[in-house]
């Protein structure tokens, strides 16, 4: 027999989560009626949307059916990491989609964004509200700072990979060498994340926090080769064409863009994790 939890409901943080499910919904709902497009910001943000969505109703549904209590997760890091991740996602959703496919006389695109705007606001809420927990606990690792900077980094490299363009690397070695890097450590960053989720850690024959710093040094230095790398191939003798408002070389001013904005996260990430262990070892 299900024991239902009416509470779960009706708390601030249960209430917050049925309007995300209400106006991720709205969204999606307003964007695929104004006509699918043939693009990836445009499949990367009915994606976002989609997502957000879909989970925003599984983990009401688990927590009103108190399955939540019984899946062999740590389910408040759980949830934590889900609310700062669909933050991200719904607020890059926000510029990406505007910036794109929005003019003057589009209304349904400008509801569409005034709507994805308040699903961020919303799942601000929910972090705020995860963050204000009684005692102001920290659930797991993905709710620490270095959590919450491997779900940013993989949030930049999926923007990364939808403004890639095949045709663009295909032929060149260098702008494969950077595709590389953007994979391999997306993969790894997704490996973590699924790992502490899991609470599989505890099967490492060795020390998770010294793991986690190697694979941060070597991210780091992998994309300060990309940073370079990727707009001295991409930019060689390839002037932005005119008009261009917008078109594929804006693509790889995004990917320039965020492969900086993810090395200084990789930077920052990596500087914590030394912090946290080489401290640790000098008070013991």
């Amino acid at each position: 027999m299900v024991n239902l939890d009416l509470r779960s409901l009706t708390l601030p943080v249960g209430i917050i989560r049925m309007l995300e499910v209400v106006f991720t919904c709205i969204t999606f709902s307003l964007v695929a009626s104004a006509g699918h497009v043939l693009s990836t910001h445009w499949d990367w943000c009915m994606f976002t949307w989609c997502f957000c969505c879909f989970f925003s109703l599984f983990i009401l549904i688990m927590e009103f059916t108190r399955f939540s209590a019984k899946v062999p997760i740590s389910w408040d890091d759980f949830t934590t990491a889900f609310a700062v991740l669909a933050t991200l996602m719904c607020f890059t959703s926000s510029i990406i989609y505007p910036t794109f496919f929005t003019c003057p006389t589009c209304y349904r695109q400008i509801a569409a964004t005034v709507s994805s705007l308040l699903c961020f606001g919303l799942y601000v809420g929910e972090v705020v509200l995860a963050r204000l927990r009684p005692g102001g606990e920290i659930s797991g690792f993905l709710s620490t700072v270095p959590g919450l900077l491997k779900i940013l980094e993989t949030l930049l490299a999926c923007i990364i990979f939808t403004s890639l363009d095949p045709a663009r690397f295909l032929f060149h070695p260098g702008l494969q060498w950077c595709v590389a890097v953007y994979s391999l450590c997306f993969i790894f960053a997704l490996v973590i994340i699924f790992l502490t989720v899991g609470q599989l850690l505890s099967l490492f024959p060795f020390s998770f926090d010294k793991l986690l710093t190697v694979y941060n040094i070597l991210a780091t230095m992998m994309y300060m080769t990309a940073m370079v790398i990727w707009p001295l191939y991409s930019f060689e003798n390839n002037p932005r064409p005119v008009p261009c408002s917008p078109c594929p070389w804006d693509n790889l001013v995004v990917v320039t863009f965020m492969t900086v904005i993810n090395l200084v996260i990789y930077i920052l990430d990596t500087i914590y994790s030394i912090k946290v262990v080489f401290f640790k070892l000098d008070e013991e």
